[in-house]
C-alpha cells in the first residue's frame, strides 16, 4: 500500500465500520465479502461448505457436481475392479478396458439407482460395495438438490455496480459518483444506500492508521429501482475529502465502501449487496455518460448496461474545495 497521508479532517472518525484502524488491504472486495483471511481454525472449521457452494457462479457450481459425480464413479469402479469383476454378472470380458468401462457404468446406475439388470452383483462384498454406494448415492442427490433450490429461492439484489467511481463537477464544487442498475427482471423497491470511506492517514515516523469516515449521499433512498442509479457524494466542507487534488487521490490510500439494502417484491424479502472502490478505481476528472434512452417507438425505456463503465473526461474546475 502507498503511504499515508497528513491532513486534518474536519468530519469525526466513525467508529462502527467493522474493521479496526490497524487492518490493511482492501476491506471490502468487488464480490461485496470482506477481504478477511482467518488462522487458528482448520480448513473444516473456517469455511462453510453450504455457504461457499451458494456463492459460486452457477457454470463453476454445475462444473464442481458434474467433476465430484464422475471421481465418485471412478473411484466405486476401482473398487469394482480391484475385487474382481468374476463378482459382477454380465461384464464385457473381452479385454481389460471394456471391464472398466462396464464396471465404471455399473457403478454411475448404482449410484443413482438406476439398475438397468444387465449387470449385477454376485457375492457378498460386491453386494455389500454396492447397498453401500446407493445409499451414498441417495445421500449426494438429497444433497445437491437442496443445493439447487438453495441457491434458487436465495433473494439477490442482482446489481451490477460500475467498475469505477469518477470525481466530477457537482453544482459549486464536485462529487464522488458511481452507480448501479438492476441487471435482472427483478422488482426492487424502497432502495437506499450507505457509504463510508476508508483513509489512511500518517501519523508521524512511518506510523499509518486507517480512519472511517460517514460519506453523505445526495439522495440516500428512492422509491423504485428500476434504472440505473447514480449515487452522488458531494465535496464540500463536510465531507473527509474537501480540499483533495487529482493527485490526492491517485495517491493517498482510499476505499469507498458501499452497502445497498433494497425489498425485493417477488421474494417478499429484503435483499443486500455490498461493493467498493479503491483509490486506483477512482478517475478524477471524468463524467459518466447517459445509459438509458427511450427506443424507437417511444414508448417505453431502454436500459443498456453495457454502458454502466461508460465515462468521458471532463475538466473539474478549481472551486473553493480545491484552493483549501
Amino acid at each position: 500500500m502507498a503511504k499515508g497521508f497528513k491532513k486534518r479532517i474536519k468530519q469525526e472518525n466513525t467508529q462502527n465500520s467493522g474493521f479496526g484502524s490497524r487492518a490493511s488491504g482492501r476491506f471490502i472486495n468487488k464480490d461485496g465479502l470482506p477481504n478477511v483471511r482467518r488462522r487458528g481454525v482448520n480448513v473444516l472449521n473456517s469455511l462453510s461448505w453450504y455457504h461457499t457452494m451458494l456463492n459460486l457462479s452457477s457454470f463453476r457450481f454445475i462444473t464442481y457436481l458434474v467433476v465430484m459425480y464422475i471421481l465418485i464413479n471412478l473411484v466405486f469402479a476401482l473398487i469394482y475392479y480391484l475385487i474382481g469383476v468374476e463378482h459382477l454378472t454380465g461384464i464385457d470380458k473381452s479385454d481389460p478396458m471394456n471391464e472398466f468401462i462396464d464396471v465404471f457404468f455399473f457403478s454411475s446406475q448404482t449410484f443413482t439407482t438406476v439398475g438397468y439388470g444387465r449387470i449385477a452383483p454376485v457375492g457378498f462384498l460386491a453386494s455389500l460395495i454396492a447397498t453401500f454406494e446407493a445409499f451414498l448415492g441417495l445421500l449426494t442427490f438429497a444433497i445437491a438438490t437442496g443445493l439447487f433450490y438453495g441457491r434458487f429461492s436465495r433473494p439477490r439484489a442482482y446489481l451490477k455496480f460500475s467498475d469505477v467511481a469518477v470525481i466530477a463537477p457537482f453544482q459549486d464544487a464536485s462529487a464522488l459518483m458511481f452507480r448501479l442498475a438492476p441487471y435482472k427482471n427483478n422488482a426492487l423497491t424502497d432502495a437506499d444506500v450507505t457509504l463510508s470511506t476508508a483513509i489512511e492517514i500518517n501519523e508521524g515516523d512511518n506510523n499509518l492508521k486507517t480512519n472511517f469516515y460517514r460519506l453523505e449521499t445526495q439522495l440516500s433512498k428512492i422509491n423504485t429501482l428500476a434504472l440505473n442509479w447514480t449515487v452522488v457524494h458531494k465535496i464540500d466542507e463536510n465531507s473527509p475529502f474537501y480540499g483533495f487534488t487529482g493527485d490526492d487521490f491517485k495517491n493517498i490510500n482510499i476505499e469507498i465502501i458501499i452497502h445497498v439494502r433494497a425489498f425485493d417484491e417477488v421474494f417478499s424479502n429484503t435483499v443486500v449487496q455490498r461493493s467498493s472502490y479503491v483509490s486506483r478505481e477512482i478517475i478524477y476528472g471524468a463524467k459518466f455518460v447517459p445509459m438509458y434512452y427511450p427506443d424507437n417507438d417511444k414508448d417505453s425505456t431502454v436500459l443498456d448496461l453495457d454502458k454502466i463503465n461508460d465515462y468521458e473526461k471532463t475538466e473539474i474546475p478549481v472551486f473553493d474545495n480545491e484552493k483549501a
